[in-house]
């Protein structure tokens, strides 16, 4: 399998796909700048009363599960069901589900009540949802039992979707085929958001790539992972690193990207 990063973002660029984002407040501004920067349009909607009109809209569906209530569960289940009657690819980006029984039971319902294309989560937060032996403290994931691609591979198979595992090395697959991930930097580890930047990453590439989600989500954590490494040149700490990351976002290369990618398929 050929991945082609680089074409794909292009058509981010030339298509500017709206992305739907239910996300937690704490990213919010991030998430969505990070969106721009990529070349796609986000809007962050989660009133109940225009989920579904909105929606309808865009692209792609991305549904975060950081800062939890009853009336942002209500809104994602409403977009999710629009999405999944319009044929509109969804992300779930499950943050937490292993440190609060509410963040997990959510997710949880998330995935049985939806249709979803993509689950984007740390290794802790998928362990979880597979019933894999876990540690999750707050939204960070400190272990999770088993190798990531069996991980990956077994998530995908038991959920009915793609996974997207990611770490010092991401891992996404469909249950069958695994592709490792290796592109990134450290610092990615030391800013608030990046995971859930690449979940509003996923998004946009899957908006433009909904017939290919394994594709898609593994050509959205390439354009991130180079991103990073872009951005860490001349960073002098996490906060240069962050401001850079949007610049270093807005810089990819369409027609260097792919070359950049180290994909491995196991």
């Amino acid at each position: 399998m050929t991945l082609a990063p680089g074409a794909t973002l292009g058509r981010i660029r030339a298509g500017k796909p709206l992305v739907h984002q239910i996300t937690n407040y704490v990213v919010m501004n991030e998430t969505a700048n990070a969106t721009l920067a990529l070349g796609a349009l986000p809007v962050m909607a989660h009133a109940v009363e225009e989920v579904e009109e909105m929606v309808g809209l865009a692209g792609a569906l991305v549904l975060n599960i950081g800062t939890l209530s009853s009336h942002w569960i209500e809104a994602m289940k409403l977009a999710g069901r629009a999405a999944n009657e319009r044929g509109t690819p969804v992300v779930l980006d499950p943050v937490g589900a292993g440190a609060t029984r509410y963040r997990t039971d959510t997710a949880r319902s998330l995935l049985s009540e939806l249709d979803v294309a993509v689950l984007r989560g740390n290794a802790g937060e998928v362990a979880t949802l597979v019933g894999v032996e876990a540690e999750v403290r707050g939204v960070e994931s400190i272990a999770a039992g088993g190798a990531p691609a069996e991980l990956a591979r077994q998530a995908a198979d038991t959920l009915g979707l793609v996974a997207s595992v990611t770490g010092p090395v991401d891992h996404v697959s469909d249950g069958e085929r695994v592709l490792a991930i290796s592109n990134g930097h450290e610092l990615l580890a030391a800013v608030s958001g990046t995971g859930c930047m690449s979940t509003a990453i996923t998004g946009s590439f899957l908006a433009a790539k909904p017939e290919q989600p394994l594709e898609a989500a593994a050509e959205a954590l390439v354009a991130f992972g180079v991103a990073g490494e872009d951005a860490a040149v001349g960073a002098r700490g996490p906060g240069t690193f962050h401001a850079g990351l949007y610049d270093a976002l807005a810089g990819l290369d369409p027609d260097t990207l792919d070359e950049r990618a180290r994909v491995t398929e196991l």
